[in-house]
């Protein structure tokens, strides 16, 4: 990436910005509401959300050191694994669905 500023390149990482935080928010909506009892997941839900922060963390601080070291997107390289899993989160939970009846 050239080290001038990009204006394609920051509109690209802030769409992809807030399509993370959507997808966040769609999660906790989700997580929230199985915790009530009224969307099903899996009995290991409550465990997977901590224990996935952690790797995707670990990941993004992985993925923005190479791409320091390699002269690319820091930003956009941090963000990519936590995206890939806010984006795995919300079609695992819908899939499940609310509980009816």
């Amino acid at each position: 990436m050239s080290p001038f500023f990009n204006p394609a390149a920051m509109m690209r990482l802030q769409m992809q910005y807030a399509q993370m935080t959507l997808e966040a928010s769609a999660v906790i909506w989700m997580r929230m509401l199985g915790m009530a009892g009224a969307w099903n997941v899996t009995p290991g839900e409550n465990a997977r959300m901590v224990r996935e922060k952690q790797l995707a963390f670990v990941k993004a601080a992985e993925a923005a050191t190479l791409a320091a070291l390699g002269g690319r997107d820091v930003a956009a390289a941090a963000l990519r694994p936590v995206r890939q899993k806010t984006r795995s989160n919300v079609r695992r939970l819908g899939r499940r669905g609310p509980k009816l009846g």
